[in-house]
């Protein structure tokens, strides 16, 4: 499979590894903490059984991408997906995130604007800010991600163990929506990840997004499970949805963080949905310009409680 080299350090390149398969409108999804474009596994499926041409990637120190010392803040995170936008010339993309993913697609689109993106999926979203200020008086205290990044440097694995039982809720959906075999398979995708990303993302994780979410202009569809033990949707997406006009929030009953595994069937229905309406709703001058959109030389071939809020 392919790499994209989006940076150096010191002596050596830094590659993002990516896969791009399927044909049509493009989709990009960006995972969440601390796994791999594999975490898309369910959605990409469909994505491909649906007419979507579909690309996954692994953020730098993740999966199988390179895993430098540096560049773990969202202004190279975002860096690094322009890389991929700009050298798949990638045009009418619709952008999907779930969790720390979010982040880059709110600092995307308020930094590159939105020339290439039609439309904007959130899945238990990061944005607009985690962190107690006197503004944000329902945020999360800094002492709480200063005691995550001990945890990852006394025993990150750990951590990790711990982190995906509240990723997936395992007490509550192991045996139905979950087995032992998908924890397992997450602990080993996070275990490989770089010690220095793992610790330092904590950081990331406490960006300020709120200027950034006022800059969005592509219709934007948010989902959430109102259990979420990581990013509780109170803080989150319903913040968000409030503060981005026009935007649509889903909540999923009883679900929690890691969605897009134990929720797929729903995840994937309000996905196909939202990108079916872009597609009855899109305009002469975007349908001209995908056709246009040349083709890569390099490339593998290969169901909701409903919040709407119009601000």
């Amino acid at each position: 499979m392919p790499f994209i080299t989006v940076d150096r350090e010191n002596s050596g390149e830094v590659q993002l590894y990516y896969e791009d398969h399927g044909k049509g409108q493009p989709v990009v999804l960006i995972h969440g903490f601390p796994l791999s474009g594999d975490a898309w596994e369910k959605q990409k499926y469909a994505l491909l059984e649906g007419g979507y041409r579909t690309i996954t990637y692994d953020r730098r120190g993740f999966g199988r991408s390179d895993k430098p010392a540096v560049g773990y803040d969202y202004d190279t995170f975002t860096a690094d997906l322009n890389q991929i936008m700009t050298k798949l010339n990638l045009k009418d993309v619709v952008l999907v995130g779930h969790s720390m993913g979010t982040g880059e697609v709110t600092r995307y689109l308020a930094k590159h604007g939105s020339d290439r993106v039609a439309r904007a999926i959130f899945i238990s979203p990061l944005t607009p800010y985690l962190v107690k200020a006197e503004d944000n008086p329902d945020g999360v205290d800094k002492e709480v991600f200063d005691a995550f990044q001990t945890e990852i440097l006394d025993d990150r694995f750990v951590y990790l163990r711990d982190f995906f039982k509240d990723f997936y809720n395992s007490d509550e959906t192991l045996g139905n929506r979950l087995s032992k075999e998908v924890m397992w398979s997450s602990w080993n995708t996070g275990s490989i990840a770089s010690p220095k990303g793992t610790h330092d993302c904590v950081t990331a994780w406490q960006t300020d997004f709120r200027e950034d979410v006022t800059k969005i202009d592509v219709p934007s569809l948010i989902i959430q499970g109102d259990a979420d033990r990581i990013l509780p949707i109170d803080i989150t997406g319903r913040l968000l949805n409030e503060a981005l006009e026009g935007s649509r929030l889903v909540v999923l009953q009883d679900a929690p963080h890691g969605i897009p595994w134990t929720h797929a069937a729903e995840i994937n229905r309000e996905i196909m949905a939202f990108l079916a309406q872009g597609r009855r709703e899109e305009s002469p001058e975007a349908e001209k310009r995908r056709s246009q959109a040349p083709e890569l030389a390099f490339r593998e071939q290969i169901e909701v409680e409903e919040e709407d809020e119009d601000l």
